[in-house]
């Protein structure tokens, strides 16, 4: 086994973790390993007052202050971000389903195409060799033979399309993500990029398809009834990973999916700034000037799945390499056929405490 992260020989002395739900702190020592004291928070005056030079902060991406980056800025505190890794888990984040990968970033976070981050530093300037590249077509390749993506969930259906038009996939996003806040500055909302995308494709049969996380009722992003003028289908549970297969182009705000449509060798049409434009391998309607390198796919692929992510297997707790992540995310998604009571339960109480806020 080779874990090649970058980042994990950093993982050792203080840990103070601040901004996560309950949950998570389940999992958390398990990717940061048994080199860090970790110290969980609740009130940040209170993890401020603990503070000592050259400790680590982690917080959850999304959960960042204003003044903790103020703080940080005028300390010699190393500030980290934590995200969900690109090859996540059979099931969604919002169901309280155990992460099989994350990324801990010490620049920035991947998403945020206004700063730099760890991955796009990567991406930049790493001395990509011959054994990592093939290592990443390897991954690539076994990725799309298994099906695998972030998420891993749906049912697969037979599909009628049309031989003779050109299949434009657009798959919606969380609309209140931090992706889009911090990812897509001009197109921010899925009517929208539907309506960008019919303008530019007035011929072309469209398939929307709406994110996971806001089927189940648990986030922001259901589109308007006037919608359905600019699309032509709409799938809801397909798998994506089928819809791959069929479709010609991917055209995406700043979604994951992107990524895994290029590891389809798709066309991908970006309208933000997600982490795998700007280097060459899709049409972008945003530039970014700190991108100043073109990039392979394999290159792309060998900095976002082997040397940025940190995989656990959740089972032993034990740190492991992509290769025996695709393994165990192929087995949950041979065993996993339902939804469990628990997520039942979950995704019910979810939508009455979101149809009350």
């Amino acid at each position: 086994m080779t874990v090649h992260n970058h980042q994990l020989k950093n993982f050792h002395g203080t840990w103070h973790v601040f901004g996560f739900h309950y949950w998570k702190k389940i999992f958390i020592p398990d990717f940061l390993g048994a080199s860090a004291s970790i110290l969980f928070h609740s009130k940040f005056q209170e993890m401020i007052e603990q503070l000592t030079p050259h400790d680590n902060v982690l917080i959850w991406s999304s959960k960042i202050m204003p003044e903790l980056t103020a703080f940080n800025d005028n300390t010699t505190i190393n500030l980290w971000r934590m995200e969900d890794g690109f090859l996540r888990s059979v099931g969604l984040g919002g169901d309280l389903i155990r992460p099989l990968s994350l990324v801990i970033d010490s620049c920035g976070i991947y998403y945020d195409a206004t700063a730099p981050s760890d991955l796009e530093n990567l991406f930049n300037t790493y001395q990509f060799d011959t054994a990592v590249l093939q290592r990443a077509d390897q991954v690539r390749q076994r990725l799309v033979e298994l099906k695998l993506s972030k998420y891993n969930v749906g049912k697969t259906e037979s599909l009628n399309l049309p031989a003779d038009k050109l299949i434009i996939l657009v798959p919606g996003q969380v609309e209140t993500d931090a992706s889009i806040k911090f990812g897509s500055p001009v197109t921010k909302t899925n009517l929208q990029l539907l309506a960008a995308v019919r303008k530019d494709h007035p011929e072309a049969f469209i398939i929307y398809k709406p994110h996971p996380d806001v089927l189940t009722g648990g986030r922001l992003g259901e589109l308007q009834s006037t919608a359905v003028l600019l699309y032509d289908q709409l799938l809801l549970d397909t798998p994506i990973t089928d819809l791959f297969e069929v479709i010609d182009e991917l055209h995406t705000m700043s979604s994951l999916s992107g990524f895994e449509a290029l590891l389809r060798h798709k066309k991908v049409v970006t309208y933000g700034m997600p982490f795998y434009a700007g280097w060459g391998l899709t049409t972008d309607k945003l530039t970014c000037s700190r991108r100043k390198r073109k990039l392979s796919l394999d290159q792309l692929v060998a900095a976002t799945l082997i040397l940025y992510p940190i995989y656990v297997d959740p089972e032993s707790g034990d740190v492991c390499d992509v290769e025996t992540a695709i393994h165990l995310l192929h087995q949950q998604q041979s065993a996993t056929k339902t939804l469990s009571l628990k997520v039942k339960l979950y995704r019910l109480y979810r939508k009455i405490f979101e149809k009350k806020r």
